[in-house]
């Protein structure tokens, strides 16, 4: 059976590419990041959902001192939708995470033969992180073509971004046809019993189960 790496962040983007990938018939390994962020709700969802995909996981513990992010400081302000501008890159930035994520990510392909790494980045994703845009994977697969053992034997592992162009609703109706668990997911940049609603990924992740005509199973808990 062929395998795949596939990053686990707890959200929804991430659960629906390793359903996915499970659906096109891959062994997945789970790869969870504790890289010093606000709060562990988003761990143990990750955790959470691996376990009821039944898959292996690795949790990987990493240092970011300088942060430089909303999400790592907590003296910097998470920034509410409203407040959040449509042209400029916003707080909750993280400098370089999805390189240093599929740095990790590629590394643990190669040692354990994994033909394929699977991340659920698109590009309408909340914010419109530089990371999340296709050119930029299309740059880290040239990285590996020449940077890797497997890329210059000709075992070149693919970078998999299947998500890439979807919208949120179409990403909330892919995870209802895959039997994602949708309810084990956390989106909120907060850390609280419930999602707070107010920030960034609680908007848009409530306009998309509303134009996805799914009622979301974390709302009025």
């Amino acid at each position: 059976m062929k395998k795949a790496v596939v990053l686990l962040s707890g959200g929804l983007d991430s659960a629906t590419t390793l359903y996915l990938a499970k659906k096109q018939g891959y062994k997945c390994f789970c790869l969870i990041f504790d890289y010093g962020q606000r709060h562990k709700k988003e761990i143990a969802a990750a955790k959470n959902i691996a376990r009821a995909a039944s898959c292996p996981v690795q949790i990987l513990k990493i240092k970011l001192p300088w942060k430089g992010s909303a999400l790592l400081e907590r003296k910097i302000a998470l920034p509410w939708h409203k407040s959040v501008s449509q042209d400029k890159i916003p707080a909750t930035y993280v400098p370089a995470r999805n390189i240093i994520f599929l740095s990790f990510a590629l590394s643990f392909a190669e040692a354990i033969g994994a033909q394929d790494i699977f991340i659920g980045a698109h590009t309408q994703d909340y914010s419109g992180y530089p990371d999340c845009r296709p050119e930029f994977y299309r740059a880290f697969q040239k990285i590996i073509s020449t940077g890797t053992k497997s890329g210059t034997e000709k075992r070149e592992i693919k970078v998999r971004i299947p998500l890439i162009r979807k919208s949120k609703a179409e990403i909330i109706r892919l995870a209802k046809r895959l039997g994602a668990p949708l309810a084990l997911t956390w989106s909120c940049y907060q850390g609280g019993r419930v999602p707070c609603g107010q920030c960034d990924s609680c908007y848009y992740r409530s306009k998309g189960f509303r134009e996805a005509g799914i009622k979301d199973p974390l709302a009025n808990r």
